[in-house]
Formats: structure tokens, sequence, C-alpha cells
């Protein structure tokens, strides 16, 4: 293979090209790897399967070779090429991900309606379970009940037959209820524990929308006892998603009991935070500012030794901070906001609350939530989340004017990676917005920029990432930038 498939004459002339360019003289494996893996999909976009499929082939890490192979050979069916399809999927050579990338390809063709294609493929397949649950749906959404039933019998595997039959569930109206009481009867089969009581929550979430809250409850009584059972630590999780089951099924007695026997704290909050959603849908706004409440108030209280995951608790803290938010509870938002720990979702809690006040035009307590960040990278997403906000609500004009204040902060932060992020974001609403120049003027600051960065991966990543913005060919004014990018290469 030459040194390089990419030449220098086409990278030079075209940012997509450029970032392949340097992603091929990327040096490390691990480098090469996020490079190409950035690269590959952006000539599959283009639908430019043959260099896409030379550019995986060159990636060194055998992982991420196959992966980036199979959204290839998933390409190529989209588009009815089925022979290099299955000629790149057969290519693969670790043997899980190979029937991996061969059950996807059977998919998207039975997703076309193109069922002898996906039988095919389907037949010489060692695990084709879910390939054939993904065939009935579809024969079914065309109207062959018989063939879907003949289909879903000859499933072995009850999570994929369960797969299957929720699938058809979710758009069959007239004959939802049949098919749950089947996926429940299959789901009972369903060795694995866990698996198991995640199918009953599932059917039992659909039956909720099939208006029959009767057999919901019955479902989630079920799940309930399965995963009293349990005595690990998906214990609480599941007993908290059958509290909030009951609850959506009008049960708040029901929904109590199964949350008393949760120990988690971090789960009975999350269990809280879904009461409050609901009592806000259904206009009960005072119980779910309680419940919502009670949720702060039960997470705040637990102790070092009682958390599981740090991680999940910090997110809780943002979705409650959020949520006061949206429940027209600015000031208490963003007060609880500022107290989480954990920087980076102290600072995500914050960027949410003022895109959510900015939607409900509190523009005064946006700008709080705004001023309470602590650092400028930080702001300027901050200010672009109340741009969309201001978009949403049809004022164009409030949307540019925070995208101007967004540019000029940006051009402080200090950090490239993060300050070229920005500049492509906001010149990709600029351009939406139909602000021509200032978009280009954004997008040249940032190739200005990534002439900066030394690192050859984190310099390609940066490229690729700014090409979903640009346009198909480098403009004349950005001509000596894309050189000084591609320079020593």
């Amino acid at each position: 293979m030459p040194e390089h498939l990419i030449s220098r004459d086409e990278a030079e002339s075209d940012l997509v090209a450029a970032a392949a360019y340097l992603a091929e003289a990327v040096s490390s494996a691990d480098g090469r790897a996020e490079a190409m893996s950035a690269v590959v999909p952006l000539y599959l976009k283009r639908n430019d399967v043959d260099t896409a499929a030379e550019l995986a082939n060159s990636v060194d890490d055998g992982f991420t070779r196959d992966r980036l192979l199979t959204q290839v050979a998933e390409k190529c069916a989209e588009t009815d090429d089925d022979e290099y399809a299955l000629q790149l999927a057969e290519a693969i050579e670790d043997t899980g991900l190979r029937s991996q990338a061969l059950e996807r390809v059977a998919l998207i063709k039975a997703s076309k309606g193109q069922l002898e294609a996906a039988s095919g493929i389907t037949a010489d397949l060692d695990h084709r379970d879910f390939a054939l649950a993904g065939i009935a749906a579809k024969q079914a959404e065309l109207g062959d009940k018989a063939a879907a039933d003949a289909t879903l019998a000859s499933i072995e595997f009850p999570s994929a037959k369960v797969h299957g039959l929720l699938e058809i569930a979710s758009s069959d109206v007239e004959n939802k209820v049949e098919l749950l009481a089947a996926a429940e009867s299959a789901a009972d089969e369903i060795e694995h524990n866990e698996e198991r009581i995640r199918a009953l929550l599932d059917i039992g979430n659909l039956l909720i929308e099939a208006e029959r809250s009767d057999l919901a409850i019955r479902t989630f009584d079920h799940a309930k006892e399965e995963s009293e059972a349990l005595d690990n630590v998906h214990r609480d999780a599941f007993l908290a998603g059958v509290a909030l089951g009951f609850f959506r099924a009008g049960s708040l007695d029901l929904a109590d009991r199964a949350l008393d026997l949760v120990s988690d704290k971090t789960q009975t909050a999350a269990c809280l935070l879904g009461y409050a959603r609901e009592f806000w849908k259904r206009g009960e706004h005072a119980e779910a500012i309680d419940a919502l409440e009670e949720a702060y108030a039960i997470l705040k209280s637990q102790r070092d030794r009682e958390i599981r995951s740090s991680k999940s608790r910090y997110e809780l803290f943002t979705s409650i901070a959020a949520q006061f938010a949206g429940f027209e509870r600015g000031e208490r938002a963003i007060g609880i906001a500022q107290e989480i720990e954990s920087e980076p979702d102290h600072i995500a809690a914050l960027t949410q609350i003022a895109g959510i006040l900015a939607l409900r035009k509190e523009d005064e307590e946006a700008r709080h939530a705004l001023q309470a960040i602590p650092d400028d990278a930080s702001r300027v997403f901050a200010l672009i989340a109340m741009s969309d906000s201001k978009e949403k609500n049809g004022d164009r004009d409030g949307a540019v004017v925070l995208l101007d204040e967004a540019l000029v902060l940006a051009e402080a932060v200090p950090q490239v990676s993060a300050r070229s992020s920005a500049l492509n974001e906001i010149g990709r609403r600029f351009e939406t917005f139909g602000q021509t120049e200032k978009s280009a003027a954004a997008v040249g600051s940032n190739l200005a920029l990534i002439a900066t960065i030394r690192d050859e991966s984190s310099r390609a990543l940066a490229l690729a990432n700014l090409s979903e913005v640009y346009p198909a060919e480098v403009r004349e004014a950005d001509a000596a930038s894309v050189r000084a990018i591609l320079r020593d290469r």
C-alpha cells in the first residue's frame, strides 16, 4: 500500500481528505485508531464506501478495524450493494464481531423490506435469533401476520422472541395486548434473572401505553416478586423501576410499598424524580415540587459509606437541579447546581439550567445560571445552549446575539480543544441562521487554531470535526491555514 491513500493535492482542497491524510500519518496505533474512527464515517456520509473500507483496513488495532468495517458493511447494505456488504463483513477477523456485522446487515435488509435477502443472510448465522426477530417485525408491519407468527415460532432464544414481540407490539395497536401477553410468557423462559426482569418492566410500560393499567399492575407485580429474589446490586434499581411502573399505572399505594423495599438512596431519589415528572404531566404541580424536594433531600442525606456509584449520584443531582428549572424554580435549580461537588457535573447542571430557563423566556435567571459557571470554555457552551433555546422559541435575532457573545468569549478560551469544538458549534449555527460571513469567520479562526495543535491525532480529530461544518471545497481564504495544518506530513 502507498504511504498515503489520500494524495496531498486532495488533502489541500478538501477538509475530509485533509483529515484522512493526517490520520494516515499518525504514528501511534491508538492515535491512528481514534483518528480513523472520526474520518471513516465522514466518507460513509459521502457514500464513498471504497475509500472508507481502505482507510478502515489501514488501522492496526484489530477491534477498531473490525468495528469500522462493520460500519462500512452497514452502509453498503443500506445502498443495496449487498455483495460488497457481505464481503466486508466476512473480512472481519473477530468471530463475534463478524457475526454481529452479518446480523446488522440482515436487519438492514429486513428493515428495507428485502426479506428474502435478509433470510438468506440469516440462514448462515450461528446465532440468528435476533435477526429473525427483526424479520418477524417487518413481516408484521407489512401485514403478513402468518409469516410473522411462523418466524417468531422458529426463534429458540427467549430474549430474542421477547424482543421481536415487543417491537411488533410497539406499532400494532389492534393486537398490542395479545402480543404483550405472549411476550410475558416468553419472558418467563429467560434464564438470566436481570434480563427477565428488564423484559417484564418493558412489557408493563407498554401495557400502560395500551391503556391497560390493570394488566400493567399485574406485570409489575410479577417483576417485583422477581426483583425481591435478587441478591445483587441490581435489586434496588429494578425495585425502583417497579415502583415507578406502579405509579404510572395509577397505584400510588403499590408504588410506595415497592419503593419502601429499596435501600439505595440514589435509586430511591431517582424514582421520586420519576414521580415528580409524572405529577407535573398530570397538572399536579404542587405534588411534583414536593416529590422533587423529597428526591433532593434523600440524595443529599446519603452518607459516604452508602454511596454505590458517585458518578450516578452526581448525574442524579444534575437531573434534579435541571428539573427544578423545568418546574419554574430557577433560583432553586441554580442553588442546587452550585452545591454539586463534582465540577464537571456542577457545570453540566448550570449549562442545562441556563438553556432551560432561556427556553422558558426567563432570561434574567438564565443569566444568573450563566454567571455561576466558573470557566470561560463552559460558559461558551452555555451561551450556545441559550442560543438554541432562543431559536426554538422563534427568536432568531436573540439567538444570533447570544452566538455573537459566545464567539467573542470563545477567543479567550485557553484550551485549544475546547475552543476548537466551540468554534465548530458556533460556525454550524451561524450557517443555519443564514449568517454566512460570521460562519466563515468562525471556521477560519478554527482552521488557524488547528494549525497550532502539535499532537498529530488531536489535529486529525479536530479537522475531522470541523469538516462536518465546512463546505466541500477549501475556500481560497483558508488555503494557507490548511497547508499549515498539513505541514511536514
